[in-house]
C-alpha cells in the first residue's frame, strides 16, 4: 500500500540547462549536500581539485559529474545519467540530462517520467533559446512541477534587481507555454546559496531553498492516486510455470491467470468492478499481487498482477480500468510532437505508434505547424526536422483507448517508431481526438 508520508514516496526529477550554466556544479552540490557521495570519491575529488588549482575553494563540485563531460568530448552518445540520492525526508531519482542542443532529445527521455524538471538559467545571460526549448519540452510533457534555478547569483553581487528581471522573463515564457506556476529560485551552485539551505545573502528571497522545495513538492503518484481513476495497461498475462510451492493449492494454481502491468493512475481494491478495453466487458477484481505478495489494494506507479472473476479475453495492449470509465477507441488524433530523429517527418510517412503497452501501425496524414522558439508561436510547415516541436495529425490501423494528454499523462502519450529500423522518431502528446 502506498503511504501518505513523503518518506515512502519516490520523487523523480530531471535537470536541464544550456551549456556552461553550471548544471554539473549544481548536481554535484546536490549530491554532496544530500550525502550521496562515498567518502573515497570525495577524497579523490578534493585531491583532483587541489592538483588543478581550483580557484573557488577546495572542492570542485562539477568533478562529481565530470565523467559525462569527458565522454561527450570523446564523441560518445550519451543518453541520461540516472542518480540516486536520499535525504531524511525523501528519496529521489535524478535524471541528469545533457545541455548541448544536439542532446535535447535526451532531455525528453529524462523528463518523460519526471515529477519535476529543474532548468538552470545563468543570471548573467538570462533566458536563452535552449532555455525556451527545455521549458517547451516540460510543457509538452506536462511535467507536474517546473523549477527554474537562476544560477551564479554570486557573480552579480546577489543583486535582487538582476534576479527579478530574469525571473520576470522566465515566468513570462513559462506562462506562454502553459506553465502557470513555475518555481524560480536564486542560487549559487558554487557557493551553496539557496541549494540545501536558505542563504542570508539573499534576504529579499523568502521562498524555500532548492532541496527543501524538492522535498515538499507532491509526486505525480500522489496526484494520480487521489485524482485519477484506476487504469492498468496490460503488459502480459501470466500462468503458473513449474511445480507447486509449499502450501500452494494445485487446483487454484491451474486456473490462475494474472494480468500484469504498472498502474498508470488511481487505485484498485479487491472486490472493485473494472472494465476491459477492447470490448468493454465488466468483471470484478478477485486478487492483487504487489512485489510478489498478496495485497488488498494497489496504487498508481506500482507494478501489479490482477486476477479477475470472469474469463476475459485480454492480452498485452489491453487496458483494465475502473468500471464506468467508458474507454473509447480512436483511429484518428491530433498530437503535438518533439521530433527526435535526423530524418524529417513528412505527410504520408508510415510509422509504428506505441501507446502504453500497445503498438500499432499509423500514418502521418498531416504536418500542420512547428513552434518558433523565439516567439513561441506555431508557424505553418510541411515537415518537422530533428529537435523541432510541432503538430501533426495521425491515423491508426487499430483503435487505441486514447485520452487528451492534458487530462491523462499516460493515456495521452505516444511514441512514433520507424517501421524499418525501430528507431524512436518522436515523442507525442494527444491534443485532440477523432
Amino acid at each position: 500500500m502506498t503511504t501518505t508520508t513523503l518518506e515512502g514516496i519516490l520523487f523523480r526529477f530531471a535537470t536541464a540547462g544550456s551549456v556552461d550554466d553550471g548544471k554539473s556544479t549544481l548536481v554535484g552540490r546536490l549530491l554532496h549536500d544530500a550525502k550521496a557521495i562515498l567518502a573515497d570519491q570525495l577524497e579523490q575529488v578534493a585531491r583532483t581539485s587541489a592538483e588543478r588549482g581550483f580557484a573557488h575553494g577546495e572542492f570542485d563540485f562539477a568533478l562529481l559529474t565530470d565523467g559525462l563531460r569527458a565522454e561527450r568530448e570523446q564523441g560518445i552518445t550519451i543518453d541520461v545519467a540516472y542518480r540516486y540520492l536520499a535525504t531524511d525526508r525523501r528519496t529521489f531519482i535524478l535524471a541528469d540530462c545533457p545541455g548541448h542542443v544536439q542532446y535535447t532529445r535526451n532531455m525528453v527521455t529524462g523528463a518523460a517520467t519526471a515529477d519535476a524538471v529543474l532548468v538552470l538559467v545563468d543570471v548573467r545571460k538570462g533566458v536563452l533559446e535552449q532555455t525556451r526549448r527545455h521549458l517547451a519540452v516540460a510543457s509538452l510533457l506536462r511535467v507536474p512541477h517546473v523549477i527554474l534555478a537562476v544560477n551564479k547569483i554570486d557573480l552579480v553581487g546577489f543583486d535582487e534587481r538582476v534576479f527579478r528581471a530574469v525571473e520576470a522573463d522566465a515566468r513570462a515564457v513559462a506562462r506562454e507555454l502553459g506553465i502557470p506556476a513555475a518555481h524560480v529560485v536564486p542560487v549559487s551552485a558554487l557557493q551553496g546559496d539557496n541549494v540545501a539551505a536558505a542563504s542570508d545573502r539573499t534576504p529579499w528571497y523568502d521562498g524555500p531553498a532548492l532541496l527543501e522545495l524538492l522535498e515538499t513538492l507532491p509526486a505525480e503518484s500522489e496526484i494520480d492516486d487521489v485524482r485519477g481513476r484506476f487504469r492498468l495497461p496490460v503488459q502480459s498475462v501470466i500462468r503458473p510455470q513449474g511445480g507447486l510451492a509449499p502450501g500452494e493449492d494445485a487446483e487454484a494454481l491451474r486456473d490462475y491467470r494474472g494480468f500484469t502491468g504498472r498502474v498508470s493512475s488511481g487505485s484498485v481494491r479487491v472486490g472493485d468492478r473494472v472494465e476491459v478495453f477492447p470490448g468493454g466487458h465488466e468483471t470484478t477484481v478477485t486478487g492483487i499481487r504487489v512485489a510478489g505478495r498478496e495485497s488488498d489494494e494497489a496504487h498508481a506507479a506500482q507494478s501489479v498482477a490482477l486476477t479477475l472473476a470472469d474469463e476475459i479475453d485480454a492480452a498485452r495492449g489491453s487496458v483494465i480500468a475502473a468500471a464506468g470509465t467508458g474507454l473509447t477507441g480512436y483511429r484518428q488524433a491530433e498530437a503535438e510532437i518533439f521530433h527526435l530523429d535526423p530524418r524529417p517527418l513528412i505527410p504520408g510517412d508510415e510509422v509504428l505508434v506505441k501507446h502504453g503497452t500497445a503498438t500499432v501501425r499509423a500514418l502521418v496524414s498531416e504536418v500542420t505547424s512547428s513552434r518558433d522558439l523565439e516567439t513561441l508561436a506555431h508557424q505553418p510547415t510541411s515537415e518537422l526536422r530533428v529537435n523541432d516541436i510541432g503538430r501533426v495529425r495521425l491515423r491508426f490501423a487499430a483503435e487505441l483507448p486514447l485520452q487528451r494528454y492534458a487530462d491523462d499523462r499516460d493515456g495521452g502519450a505516444l511514441l512514433l517508431i520507424h517501421l524499418g529500423d525501430g528507431a524512436t522518431l518522436a515523442a507525442a502528446t494527444i491534443t485532440s481526438l477523432g
